[in-house]
């Protein structure tokens, strides 16, 4: 099993080309919680995903509409049912298993966040701006940052969609920005895939060394 997840780490990183040497090289240790409500009001958290891989997708107002785009087409690769099914049924739609997942591994789900950075909103309109985003998107959540907090723990880039990504035990393993179109968004859903097979990797190793030994005492 071990040798089996070894060569899906190998393939994966060939396939994933210049965008997976740019994860690997931002990759971190830093383990981060990004906490914010959506438009319903409701308080949101990565924290509450640890154990799936978190992406989060994320613009200011002049990257919005391509972030939203983007984050729609990566939640579609990932769960292909969503593209047959209402949007209201969409996040409900089963993950695809990696080629050659080892048996008895729990495959993590790829959770894509969308996130509406609106710091420039003032204070006075920010329930305004719940109610838009509440008629815009009546069954799917928007995180809305009113605070910087995305600008602050990743960086943001004007214009285009940026992405942070969260390996399954939420520590940030790179931030991507562009427009994401054909090979680079087959290169960040590699790179996204990388993290579940990472996972696997980890969780082989760990019930190997729990199994019990051949011998016995007596």
């Amino acid at each position: 099993m071990q040798k089996v997840v070894n060569r899906m780490m190998l393939a994966v990183m060939l396939a994933a080309g210049p965008l997976m040497a740019l994860s690997m090289a931002a990759e971190s240790e830093r383990v981060v919680n990004v906490s914010m409500a959506d438009q319903f009001g409701s308080r949101r958290a990565t924290s509450q995903m640890k154990g799936d891989v978190v992406v989060l997708v994320y613009a200011e107002r002049h990257g919005a509409e391509a972030s939203r785009d983007l984050g729609r087409a990566l939640h579609v690769h990932f769960h292909p049912n969503a593209a047959k099914v209402p949007l209201q049924q969409s996040a409900a739609q089963p993950v695809t298993v990696p080629a050659g997942w080892p048996e008895g591994v729990e495959t993590p789900d790829v959770k894509v966040v969308a996130v509406a950075c609106l710091s420039e909103v003032p204070r006075m309109f920010h329930g305004l701006a719940r109610s838009r985003f509440r008629s815009d998107s009546p069954h799917l959540p928007v995180w809305l940052d009113f605070t910087d907090t995305m600008k602050k723990n990743f960086g943001l880039k004007g214009g285009v969609p940026n992405v942070a990504i969260l390996d399954t035990e939420g520590r940030l393993h790179a931030v991507h920005t562009g427009t994401f179109k054909g090979s680079q968004l087959e290169e960040l859903a590699t790179t996204i895939d990388s993290l579940r097979i990472a996972s696997a990797q980890q969780a082989t190793t760990i019930r190997t060394a729990a199994a019990p030994t051949s011998s016995s005492t007596k």
